[in-house]
């Protein structure tokens, strides 16, 4: 996290000199979202789109929480299908459709993690429409689950949810360059549903949201539940609760918030020595090759980008999204 980003959440902050860049970013954003809102919403595909966006940069957990809902909805007999960017892959103008098979450097990192843990159809493509038209030509499903694409506003959508971090909140809730908002807190008055991913604290982050004017929005709670550690080359599993406590382990990771996987390591009772690389970075052996004997431990997503590298004792977690069944009833019900 470079110095502008860390005073984004900071209050206050000497980014705020930015504000009136911030503003004029706001209106051109808002006046954008108004034309293209216009001409598309309404014009809607032949199944149900939900988007799971943000309004903040970085990430803030929409990726597990897709592969959730993806499962639980599946568990009902709802087919499901999965758009997405495909960030970090070069995929091309064209849909691509992704494999379990597929290559990280075409389709991303994301893309190819959610094709493989729900056994979804996934399509990729910067046009998400494109990627919805060929998903729906292609596969038999009864709603599509986009993964981002809250800003792609050519996009018809029948139901938004927006995932917030907990520990970062807002920040400090102005818009870019100012602040990490893509939008005004205001919009998430308009959205179906904010998933809080991380255990409440005492109300403050329902505070901070009325104090940002979100005054409308349903809360849901989302809790990220490490499971197992898995071996990059052997293929070995080991549970959380089998793993050497207090062993020191390097902690790779190329996403969106770093320090909540160091945290989360941490938690689990490890001594973890932080190695942060930029969100969706593709590995070369270097990045992951130490001169000790310590494991090396990362997240599934960055995993897919380094099956390669040959790394014997490189390990990634397992985590899981938990969410309430009402989240769940909540997309079911828009189908009907």
């Amino acid at each position: 996290m470079n110095a502008l980003e860390k005073a984004w959440y900071r209050k206050p902050s000497w980014s705020q000199v930015f504000l009136p860049m911030a503003w004029l970013f706001q209106a051109v954003t808002g006046l954008r979202k108004n034309i293209l809102q216009r001409r598309y919403q309404g014009k809607a595909f032949q199944v149900p789109v939900v988007i799971i966006g943000n309004i903040n940069i970085g990430g803030t957990g929409k990726t597990p929480l897709i592969i959730s809902l993806a499962r639980q909805l599946a568990a009902k007999g709802i087919k499901t299908g999965i758009v997405s960017r495909g960030y970090g892959g070069n995929s091309g103008p064209q849909p691509m459709s992704v494999l379990a098979t597929s290559q990280v450097e075409q389709c991303g990192d994301e893309a190819l993690l959610m094709a493989r843990r729900t056994a979804c159809p996934v399509v990729v493509c910067a046009d998400r429409v494109a990627a919805v038209d060929q998903l729906i030509a292609e596969n038999e499903v009864d709603v599509i689950l986009s993964d981002d694409g809250l800003q792609h506003y050519r996009l018809h959508r029948d139901m938004e949810i927006v995932v917030i971090d907990e520990q970062r909140g807002l920040g400090n809730g102005c818009c870019l360059p100012a602040g990490p908002l893509r939008e005004s807190p205001r919009r998430l008055n308009s959205v179906d549903g904010i998933v809080i991913n991380g255990l409440p604290r005492n109300g403050a982050f329902q505070n901070s949201l009325a104090n940002s004017g979100v005054l409308r929005a349903r809360t849901y709670s989302m809790t990220l539940e490490p499971s197992q550690f898995t071996n990059l080359v052997s293929g070995e599993v080991i549970s959380t609760e089998q793993w050497c406590h207090g062993q020191s382990v390097h902690a790779v990771a190329g996403i969106g918030n770093p320090e909540r996987f160091r945290e989360t390591l941490s938690a689990l009772g490890l001594k973890p020595q932080l190695h942060s690389f930029p969100d969706h970075h593709l590995f070369a052996g270097a990045d992951i090759n130490f001169d000790d004997d310590w494991p090396v431990v990362m997240t599934a997503k960055d995993a897919v980008k380094c099956e390669s590298l040959n790394n014997g004792d490189c390990w990634f977690l397992d985590v899981e999204a938990v969410i309430p069944s009402e989240l769940i009833q909540m997309i079911s019900d828009k189908m009907h």
